[in-house]
């Protein structure tokens, strides 16, 4: 006659053993605290890692708000300049920088030409 010690549970062998396993019931216990233990360890460690991204954005984030808050101030300055300047001097100084740079003058203008054309583009659609 077998002794059955525990509760049958589906997916589950009986203990036929009488009572004699290779881990008692303590032992599985330490190791599921073990585990647990583990475990909050790791959330932890994920926890203080997610802490110090936040921290990371944050301070990441104001200084992008610097920089965009520095270049929106420049291009104000400069619309200003444009309103109140003479458009034969400034089609004047661009003739100047074409002659001394005419590389460079060949490249503005290709963009300039790409950027209206995609402009244009994108509205007959």
């Amino acid at each position: 006659m077998s002794q059955n010690r525990g509760t049958d549970f589906p997916g589950t062998t009986p203990d036929t053993s009488g009572g004699q396993t290779g881990s008692s019931l303590s032992d599985r216990a330490a190791t599921g605290f073990s585990g647990a233990a583990t475990g909050t360890a790791t959330a932890t460690g994920l926890a203080q890692t997610a802490q110090q991204y936040g921290e990371k954005i944050t301070e990441v984030a104001g200084q992008a708000k610097e920089f965009v808050t520095d270049k929106i101030g420049v291009v104000g300055d400069k619309f200003k300049e444009l309103q109140n300047a003479d458009y034969a001097e400034i089609a004047e100084n661009a003739k100047d920088y074409a002659r001394k740079n005419p590389g460079q003058a060949i490249l503005i203008s290709a963009a300039a030409g790409l950027l209206v054309g995609l402009i244009l583009r994108g509205r007959r659609s």
